[in-house]
């Protein structure tokens, strides 16, 4: 039997992974360029596989050494969210925060989830809402954090992706080809006035109004039945629909920064430590699904 693989000798491999140079990982990690090779000797003994090929300008991964990389995050990063768990000071006191309907199933809920695990003593309450909602409730101190869209030239808080809005089609149906285009826009919106329908009639495109919703999912909905095409957020772009490119004609309706904004009332470790989480759960901000 293979002895157990040690931690260490994982992280000195994904680094060495990361750079393919055995000097630049000992720059990294603050080792003699010996000493990392000594530890990718003893990982490769212990596994029992050659994990890279040495090169005249550094190394490549084996086909092993592929195999390895993803398991070797996995364990790291247990092991770095075990230790932080474990060191982390407890929490307790409320947290309000307010999302975008955008984010409340795909971005967030994890981040949300890990942190209450990680502070069950927290007691998290979220607002999914209307960004112009989220920012009164802030405003109002009814709210701690708020993830809200902003685009404007002066944002205020902390930009933490790019996500821009684009016009969305089925790919079943080729209602983009149709004159009038249908299309499914919020209720009493002012944003869809000054931006969705005002791209359209920018690049003189014909168009009725042929759905109207209060929410995001709403707009999913009438877009994967064929109903109409619609404006979603790139991220969001549900399973079957498309993104509709300039070279269909369509440019993108805004370049939304997703901001988080924090309440000037109060503050607390507990808000601070969400913020964190909510600001690592966009980086990178997951692609939008294609099929």
């Amino acid at each position: 039997m293979h002895e157990p693989i040690e931690s260490d000798l994982l992280r000195t491999f994904l680094v060495v992974a990361e750079t393919s140079n055995f000097s630049a990982a000992a720059q990294r990690i603050g080792r003699t360029q010996s000493a990392v090779s000594t530890q990718i000797k003893r990982l490769e003994q212990t596994i029992g596989e050659t994990l890279f090929e040495r090169g005249a300008r550094g190394v490549l991964l084996t086909r092993q050494g592929i195999q390895l990389v993803p398991y070797a995050r996995r364990i790291i990063d247990l092991l770095n969210e075990a230790a932080a768990t474990i060191r982390s000071k407890p929490l307790d006191g409320p947290v309000r925060i307010g999302i975008p309907e955008e984010y409340s199933q795909t971005v967030l809920p994890a981040a949300l989830a890990a942190f209450a695990v990680r502070h069950p003593a927290v007691e998290v309450t979220v607002s999914c809402d209307y960004t112009v909602r989220n920012l009164a409730a802030l405003e109002r101190d009814e709210l701690d954090l708020a993830v809200v869209f902003d685009w404007s030239d002066e944002t205020k808080g902390e930009v933490i992706c790019i996500d821009p809005t684009v016009w969305v089609t089925s790919m079943v149906h080729r209602l983009h080809d149709i004159d009038p285009l249908p299309i499914a826009t919020y209720r009493n919106s002012t944003w869809s006035r000054d931006f969705a329908l005002r791209s359209l009639e920018q690049i003189g495109r014909n168009y009725r109004i042929a759905f109207i919703a209060d929410t995001g999912s709403g707009l999913k909905n009438a877009v994967t039945a064929g109903l109409a095409v619609t404006t979603l957020s790139r991220s969001s772009i549900p399973p079957g629909c498309r993104e509709l490119t300039a070279e269909d004609g369509f440019p993108p309706v805004d370049s939304s920064k997703v901001v988080l904004r924090r309440s000037t009332y109060r503050s607390s470790e507990a808000v601070r430590e969400l913020a964190e989480m909510i600001r690592d759960a966009f980086q990178p901000m997951p692609a939008s699904p294609m099929t």
